[in-house]
């Protein structure tokens, strides 16, 4: 089965409760299939409010969670520069989730799809 890692938009959107966002992590730690980048783990801790902490850690913690290594930062920066050459200026984060999919073999479920200029790492929610 396909791994999945799940960008910081899926997981605050499961954490909201809103249905499709439930279906798809279900479904991904029913195959033990669904990642998470250690830089989504940042961003979730970021934007937490305080009542949300025990919910938050718990889907952090159901998620197999991908560590940035020399090899991911070397990926990220290949692809910033990439499109920086087209034009397209894309944040560290977002290169360095793409880099971790690339590397580890993943497709990257967002909703943020402007993020991500190469469709084919995308698993598609429809």
């Amino acid at each position: 089965m396909q791994t999945v890692i799940v960008d910081t938009d899926i997981a605050i959107d499961y954490l909201r409760g809103i249905q499709y966002a439930r279906d798809l992590m279900l479904r991904l730690w029913d195959g033990n299939t669904a990642y998470l980048s250690i830089l989504s783990v940042y961003e979730l801790y970021a934007g937490m409010r305080e009542n949300e902490k025990e919910d938050t850690e718990n889907f952090i913690n159901a998620c197999n969670i991908e560590p940035v290594t020399k090899e991911i930062t070397k990926k990220a920066g290949e692809i910033y520069r990439h499109y920086k050459k087209q034009g397209i200026t894309l944040t560290s984060i977002d290169c360095l989730v793409n880099a971790t999919a690339v590397v580890r073999g993943h497709k990257i479920a967002t909703r943020n799809e402007e993020h991500y200029p190469d469709k084919k790492i995308l698993l598609s929610l429809k």
